[in-house]
């Protein structure tokens, strides 16, 4: 990958001017090089992490949502994933591997907000076989950030 597209990928804030002294570019070579990963679709959108925790006044539920799918016909998995991916309460939606086809990450306001999607809209496509559902009860890391704060090591005094 490169040295670009791994800056941005830790660091989506950061300046142009800055990302070309560090790959040793011009400013303008790196801000035309981004802007054409923008257009071609190579660069989709940026996100910021955001520590929910401390965001008294707006608790936010997230789950993860494992989906067993018979695959359509002429759409095979696609077809049944861009409908789930349609829907605002889903943040992100993968194919996997081993014991369930698709794994979608949902956010809500409350429990019974994301219950509801997960048996009223999500349950009820056509395709879907099962669902099994695992809130998030604490993050400890979210796209490469950390949210746990480092441990202090305080020394104890010593006295004679």
């Amino acid at each position: 990958m490169d040295d670009i597209l791994n800056i941005l990928r830790n660091n989506a804030a950061m300046p142009v001017d800055k990302i070309a002294r560090l790959v040793n570019q011009t400013a303008d070579e790196v801000a035309g090089k981004i802007k054409a990963w923008e257009s071609d679709g190579t660069i989709l959108g940026y996100t910021t992490v955001i520590n929910t925790d401390k965001l008294q006044d707006e608790p936010q539920v997230m789950a993860m949502i494992e989906v067993k799918i018979t695959p359509e016909r002429e759409g095979g998995f696609d077809k049944i994933a861009r409908k789930i991916a349609r829907y605002p309460e889903v943040k992100s939606c993968y194919l996997m591997s081993g014991g369930f086809d698709l794994l979608v990450m949902v956010e809500g306001d409350t429990l019974r907000q994301v219950a509801g999607f997960v048996s009223e809209r999500l349950a009820t496509i056509q395709g879907v076989i099962s669902t099994g559902t695992h809130f998030i009860l604490k993050p400890y890391k979210q796209q490469g950030v950390t949210f746990l704060e480092e441990e202090r090591h305080e020394r104890l005094n010593v006295t004679p």
